[in-house]
């Protein structure tokens, strides 16, 4: 085991209020595909606005189209060993939060609970009305859109919309303040396969780190916070393999 590792290992034996923070980096081990990335799914198909879906029909169109393509990836997705991981880290009773960006909801297939689990973007997993806020199963959706080409409605005539955070969309207030208080209770915040570039999500980790919480990095390849003064530790390299490694040698 590497220095850097033996570390990692170290805080997450003492850390009993840990903040996990994870992005696109962990979903790509199971199969979801990068947004991002120069390979991304934004380098062919433009992300479509809340303020557009929510006054065109062509916007709305193209929101149930984009997702009716990624939709079986995202069903046939399944939690990779970080997930797995974070989980074992909630058993031992060492979680305040599992502080999330990723839309693919394979923290809650793998088991991290409600309690803990803070899905900052939403879920893909799920669809919402937009007036009424009716909450449900996607797959019937999509397949009256599969053969309609019509975008779908809620019983009370509203647009219903994948239960995640568009571009221009606001973030839940409720969800921020539950992101904001874990941050202040946490004393070890761990950052997972993101490249802390999406405000506000990436403001947390700092927001534990800057009142001297330690705060430890994990990524392949370049961070926005990689020369911050308060990251304690920086793991260049594959999440998959270093984070679970880290939580089982921490907790045997």
């Amino acid at each position: 085991m590497t220095a850097e590792l033996e570390a990692l290992a170290e805080h997450i034996r003492e850390g009993r209020r840990i903040m996990l923070f994870t992005g696109a980096g962990i979903s790509t081990g199971s199969g979801i595909p990068d947004f991002r990335g120069p390979n991304g799914v934004w380098t062919r198909r433009r992300p479509v606005y809340y303020q557009d879906f929510m006054s065109s029909e062509a916007a709305r169109i193209e929101h149930w189209d984009y997702k009716l393509e990624a939709w079986a990836a995202f069903r046939a997705a399944l939690p990779n060993p970080v997930h797995h991981a974070a989980v074992r880290l909630e058993d031992a009773g060492k979680v305040v939060a599992v502080l999330t960006q990723n839309i693919d909801g394979l923290h809650a297939l793998a088991g991290s609970r409600g309690e803990h689990l803070i899905e900052l973007h939403g879920s893909n997993r799920l669809v919402e009305c937009q007036s009424c806020h009716w909450l449900g199963e996607p797959e019937p959706f999509f397949e009256e859109f599969r053969v309609s080409r019509l975008p779908p409605l809620c019983q009370c005539g509203g647009y219903l919309k994948s239960a995640t955070i568009s571009f221009g969309q606001k973030l839940d207030p409720a969800v921020l303040v539950r992101a904001a208080d874990a941050a202040r209770r946490a004393d070890l915040v761990i950052a997972l396969g993101s490249t802390l570039s999406v405000h506000p999500a990436a403001s947390f980790p700092l927001l534990a780190a800057e009142r001297g919480t330690p705060y430890v990095i994990i990524n392949r390849g370049a961070t926005d916070h990689d020369d911050h003064p308060c990251v304690s530790l920086r793991l260049e390299g594959e999440v998959t393999a270093l984070f679970p490694t880290a939580v089982e040698t921490a907790l045997a």
